[in-house]
């Protein structure tokens, strides 16, 4: 297992602070995906916990990706990872990005 920490500037402030998503399902070639408000002075961090070892770069570069298109700030997302493919983690993370917004429009 590996662990690897990011942490990336945000801009833009979740509109609802007392909620969380996970989606996904740790399992043979999947992840899950914890996403919560925290305060972290304007940044987003994300651990990735993993059982493929030596894919540092890629992670960064997905993750890099995901922090350009959404700057969050005062987030923290949790990733448990069973070996998912880069679009499998861009999906859900996407995907945990829309399920804390459709908790914020209810």
């Amino acid at each position: 297992m590996e662990t690897l920490r990011y942490r990336f500037p945000g801009q833009h402030d979740l509109t609802e602070r007392d909620h969380h998503a996970l989606v996904g399902v740790v399992a043979s070639g999947n992840l899950e995906v914890l996403i919560e408000p925290t305060p972290l002075d304007g940044a987003m961090e994300i651990e990735v916990i993993t059982s493929a070892t030596g894919f540092d770069t890629i992670w960064q570069a997905v993750l890099a990706d995901f922090a350009a298109r959404h700057p969050l700030r005062n987030v923290r997302l949790s990733i448990n990872d069973a070996g998912a493919t880069p679009a499998v983690v861009s999906l859900r993370l996407q995907q945990a990005l829309e399920t804390l917004q459709e908790g914020d429009a209810a």
